[in-house]
C-alpha cells in the first residue's frame, strides 16, 4: 500500500521558538539550484515515496537499494562561482573600482563582520543577497567583510587593497586566486584569520564556499592553486601596523620582496632626491627603481664597494630615517633616466639560445632568475613588450605575464593555452 504523509506547517504568527527558528530557516535558505536542500516536508514525502515504492519493488522480487553515497575524501576545492560588481541588495552600483579612498574599518571589525557569517552559516549563492544586502558567494563575504558598501568580484577587491607578502599577512588580510581561464567560476578569495603554526604552514581561512560560510584550519596558501594566490590588505584600515624606525633587517629588501618597509625606503629616497628613478611608487613591491635610488643615496655618502650594493643596511636607513648625510645629486647632463613612454622599450641585443624549456615554476609571482629576464627580452625581440614600464628584469611580474598572454593569443590560444605562464610551447616558439 504506498501512503503519504504531509507535515503541518505552523501559523504565521506563532511566536515559539520552534516555529520561528523554522521560518528563519526558510527565509534564508538558498534555492535548490544554488546548492539548497529541499524544505523538511519535502525531503519527508520524498522519503516516505520512496520507500514505499521500494518495498513494492522489493516484494515484486528484484529491485537493488542504490548505494549510499560516499563521503568526499578527496582535497576541497572551492566550487564557488561569482556575481558581478553589484550594489546591495543587487542593487546597480557607482562604487569606485580604483584606488581611492576607502570606508575605514578597523581589523577588528573585519573579524567581528567575518565571524556573524559563520554563526548565521550564511547559505553560498552567487545570485542571492544576505540580510546585510551583500552576495551570498566568496568575494560578496570579503566585500562584506571589508565593509566596502558593494559586493566585488576577485578582480576588483585588489582595486580596495594593497599587495602584501606571505610574511605581513595578519587577521582581516585576504588571499586572492584569478583564474584567467574561466574567471567567474575558476577563482576563489578567502580571510586570512591567523597562523595555526609557528612554521606558517596552516592558517585559520574564513571563507564563503558551499554550502554555506566556514572557518577552518587550511594550509597555506589554499588546498589547490596554492601557488596562485596573492596576499592583499584592504587600504581602508583606520589603525594601519606603522612602519619603525628601527632597521627591519635586510632581509626585508630585495627581489621578490613585498611589504610596507620598502615603501618607506622609497618615500625617504625621494625626499633625499631619488625621485628621478621612480616611475611610479614608491610601492610595497621591491624594484630596480628602489635599488638604483638606494645605490644613489649610498654612492652619495662616499661609500663604494658592498657599501653601495643598492640594497639598505643599517646605516643607510640610519642615514635615511635620521636626515644624515647627503642628498642624491641631481643627475648630470645628458645622464637622466628616460621619461616614461607608451612605446614597446627597445629590444636588447640577442642571448644566448637557452638550452630548453626551464621549467614552469620559474615563471611564478614571487620567481627572480635569469629565465625571466631572458623571457622578458625575447618578448620585446618579438615585439611583444609594451606592458613594460622598466626593465625586463629578473623580477617575475604582472608586466611579463601580460605579454606573454599578448603572445600566446597572437598564436590563436585561448582559455587555459593563453593564461601568460609559459609552457614549453610558448617557449619553443619564442626561442626555436
Amino acid at each position: 500500500m504506498l501512503m503519504e504523509f504531509t507535515d503541518v506547517e505552523p501559523d504565521a504568527d506563532c511566536v515559539c521558538g520552534g516555529c520561528a527558528s523554522r521560518r528563519r530557516a526558510r527565509l534564508h535558505a538558498a534555492r535548490i539550484e544554488d546548492g539548497g536542500h529541499r524544505s523538511a516536508r519535502g525531503a519527508r514525502r520524498a522519503a516516505v515515496l520512496v520507500a514505499a515504492v521500494g518495498s513494492v519493488l522489493g516484494g515484486a522480487g528484484g529491485a537493488t537499494a542504490a548505494p549510499a553515497p560516499q563521503p568526499n575524501s578527496g582535497t576541497p576545492i572551492p566550487d564557488t562561482p561569482q556575481g558581478g560588481v553589484s550594489g546591495l541588495h543587487g542593487e546597480s552600483t557607482t562604487a569606485p573600482r580604483l584606488r581611492a579612498a576607502q570606508p575605514a574599518t578597523t581589523r577588528a571589525e573585519i573579524m567581528q563582520r567575518a565571524q556573524r557569517w559563520v554563526d548565521q552559516q550564511v547559505p553560498y549563492s552567487m545570485s542571492r543577497y544576505w540580510s546585510d544586502g551583500y552576495r551570498q558567494d566568496c568575494s560578496g563575504f570579503v566585500s562584506m567583510a571589508w565593509n566596502l558598501g558593494s559586493s566585488q568580484t576577485t578582480w576588483t577587491l585588489p582595486n580596495f587593497a594593497d599587495r602584501i607578502s606571505k610574511d605581513d599577512l595578519q587577521p582581516g588580510d585576504a588571499l586572492i586566486y584569478n583564474n584567467p581561464a574561466n574567471p567567474e567560476s575558476g577563482s576563489h578569495v578567502v580571510l586570512f584569520g591567523g597562523w595555526t603554526d609557528s612554521s606558517r604552514t596552516r592558517y585559520v581561512a574564513l571563507e564563503q564556499t558551499r554550502p554555506a560560510t566556514t572557518k577552518r584550519s587550511t594550509p597555506y596558501a589554499y588546498w589547490s592553486n596554492s601557488g596562485s594566490y596573492l596576499p592583499y590588505r584592504y587600504r581602508g584600515l583606520s589603525q594601519p601596523m606603522p612602519v619603525p624606525d628601527a632597521f627591519p633587517g635586510t632581509d626585508k629588501f630585495g627581489p621578490g620582496k613585498v611589504n610596507p618597509y620598502v615603501t618607506r625606503l622609497g618615500e625617504m629616497l625621494v625626499q633625499r632626491g631619488g625621485g628621478r628613478f621612480y616611475r611610479e611608487g614608491p610601492s610595497p613591491d621591491w624594484g630596480e627603481a628602489d635599488r638604483r635610488a638606494t645605490e644613489a643615496f649610498q654612492l652619495a655618502q662616499g661609500w663604494r664597494g658592498a657599501e653601495a650594493d643598492g640594497i639598505p643596511g643599517k646605516d643607510t636607513w640610519d642615514y635615511l630615517v635620521n636626515h644624515r648625510g647627503k642628498d642624491i645629486p641631481p643627475a648630470a647632463a645628458g645622464t637622466s633616466p628616460p621619461a616614461p613612454s607608451t612605446t614597446t622599450p627597445p629590444a636588447p641585443p640577442a642571448p644566448p639560445a637557452p638550452a630548453g624549456f626551464p621549467g614552469a615554476d620559474r615563471f611564478r609571482p614571487g620567481q627572480v632568475n635569469d629565465f625571466v629576464r631572458l623571457l622578458g627580452e625575447q618578448l620585446v625581440r618579438k615585439g611583444y613588450g609594451r606592458y613594460y614600464t622598466e626593465g625586463p628584469s629578473p623580477d617575475w611580474g604582472e608586466a611579463d605575464r601580460r605579454n606573454v598572454e599578448a603572445f600566446q593569443r597572437a598564436q590563436g590560444w585561448s582559455g587555459a593555452e593563453a593564461d601568460g605562464y609559459p609552457g614549453p610551447d610558448t617557449w619553443k616558439l619564442l626561442f626555436g
